[in-house]
């Protein structure tokens, strides 16, 4: 039943981008390029709307390395600091940080939704899928349902100690190293099992990384959004 649904919810969302009349890209890509394409999506199914993480989940902290040259590029992509994912994925987060909560940690994003540019961008600077979305493919972040995060402590607001620092391209990022700290194999084990917990898949090669299984529900897309609060259809 459950697979029935998910082709008729794939199908549903293949014939409103059809209905828009949305040109693919050079690699035959369907992504969204405009406000409008955008609020006709969240029109048709809620769950498509972009949320506002700072000002859905209390307490949540960022770094948007990517607002910065303080990134693997040594270039600013962002013009905005803000942080966004789709509802479901946003639902999800908010329980994590619920859970870290109770233990003394909380959510440091470094980045969420990210416009399907900048995975270009960052794919010509280091062309590796390993570590950079290849956009013949796009990417979890251009679909607003993966995130890039780590944990802090709540009573310094400071980050924990993790293997590396984010994205950092080595082995020792990935999530077969072991780290040598007892501490910092815990702190990792603990962010990778929460979010696990709440629905989300993490990467072999970034223990940073993490997005829902059923990213291809989300389209692509390309536009930018500053610090809305939430897009399109209101909450419920």
């Amino acid at each position: 039943m459950r697979i029935i649904l998910l082709t008729a919810l794939l199908w549903t969302i293949s014939s409103q981008l059809s209905a828009q009349k949305i040109p693919v890209n050079k690699y035959g890509l369907a992504v969204l390029s405009t406000r409008q394409q955008y609020e006709q999506l969240v029109k048709a199914d809620s769950n498509q709307q972009l949320v506002n993480l700072e000002k859905y989940i209390p307490g949540i902290k960022k770094d948007v390395r990517y607002a910065t040259t303080n990134n693997f590029t040594k270039q600013q992509l962002y013009t905005s600091t803000a942080i966004y994912l789709r509802l479901p994925a946003a639902k999800a987060l908010k329980a994590v940080q619920e859970s870290l909560r109770k233990k003394g940690y909380g959510l440091l994003i470094y980045d969420a939704y990210r416009p399907y540019h900048v995975t270009e961008t960052m794919f010509k600077i280091v062309p590796n899928d390993l570590y950079a979305a290849d956009p013949r493919k796009g990417s979890g972040h251009n679909r607003g349902v993966a995130i890039d995060l780590s944990m802090v402590h709540l009573k310094t607001n400071k980050p924990v100690a993790m293997p590396t620092d984010f994205d950092d391209f080595t082995m020792k990022a990935h999530e077969n190293y072991s780290p040598p700290d007892p501490a910092v194999a815990a702190n990792r084990k603990l962010l990778r099992d929460t979010m696990r917990q709440h629905g989300f898949k993490g990467s072999s090669t970034e223990w940073w990384h993490f997005y829902l299984p059923d990213y291809k529900k989300y389209p692509l897309m390309d536009i930018a959004f500053g610090d809305e609060n939430c897009l399109g259809a209101g909450l419920r």
